[in-house]
């Protein structure tokens, strides 16, 4: 209450002074701003009788670009895991059991005894009578009289003539491929094939087959075969054709040594 009062009497004492001064206030203005107004004129004039002013040239402020800030991103940190520690257990160390060395027991080593050679006595030695050796007589040996073997002559076998055959039995396929093997598969036999001289045992001794191309080759219909093998199948077998169309046939053949021997013989479309 006491703070309302001053500030009311102070308010009235305001203006009361300011009704008593403010005629004058504006004739003394005047008067002060004539006088500022000349001094400031003539400062004015003296400047410019003895400086000449140039004036600035027209700065261009360009203002600055806007920046935005990109308020960084909020980092997470993920506190560590709590690592539990296990303290290791307590080792238990047993000493080693003190050992207990035994010296060994004193080994005593008593000398061999002096063992006394003996010498022997002195062998007499009486050499063998002298043995005398007779050479036994001369034995004349008599050579026998020199035998003249005189060879058998040369016997050339001429190829037959080419000739037409017909086969006997069913020209069914009884055999295997030949060409270019060594045994033959004939109705589920094996027998062997020779394609050069070949012997065989024929009464009561050794036959030797002379070279296939003296058999000639033969005519089956219009198709013209020529001998490739011997086969050692027998006759019951020697029939039919092979895989590779060779044809088997039961024929006598001439050896070498005169006889006539039957043998089965393959005859195919190439020599």
């Amino acid at each position: 209450m006491t703070n309302k009062t001053s500030l009311t009497i102070i308010t009235a004492g305001l203006l009361a002074a300011t009704v008593l001064f403010a005629p004058n206030a504006p004739s003394a203005a005047q008067g002060m701003a004539a006088t500022t107004n000349e001094f400031s004129a003539q400062q004015q004039d003296s400047k410019k009788a003895t400086r000449a002013v140039t004036p600035r040239a027209t700065r261009t402020v360009t203002p600055r670009a806007t920046r935005t800030v990109t308020p960084r991103a909020t980092r997470t940190v993920t506190p560590r895991a709590t690592r539990t520690v296990t303290p290791r257990a307590t080792r238990t160390v047993t000493p080693r059991a003190t050992r207990t060395v035994t010296p060994r027991a004193t080994r005593t080593v008593t000398p061999r005894a002096t063992r006394a050679v003996t010498p022997r006595a002195t062998r007499t030695v009486t050499p063998r009578a002298t043995r005398t050796v007779t050479p036994r007589a001369t034995r004349t040996v008599t050579p026998r009289a020199t035998r003249t073997v005189t060879p058998r002559a040369t016997r050339t076998v001429t190829p037959r003539a080419i000739r037409t055959v017909t086969p006997r039995g069913s020209r069914a396929v009884t055999g295997g491929r030949l060409r270019g093997a060594g045994r033959a598969a004939i109705q589920g036999h094996n027998y062997s094939v020779w394609r050069g001289r070949h012997r065989v045992r024929h009464g009561g001794g050794w036959r030797t087959f002379g070279a296939l191309s003296a058999l000639g080759a033969i005519i089956i219909g219009s198709n013209q075969y020529y001998p490739y093998a011997y086969i050692s199948a027998p006759e019951n077998y020697c029939e039919g054709l092979t895989e590779d169309g060779c044809e088997l046939m039961w024929q006598d053949v001439e050896t070498i040594e005169g006889d006539v021997v039957p043998q089965c013989v393959a005859y195919c479309p190439w020599q």
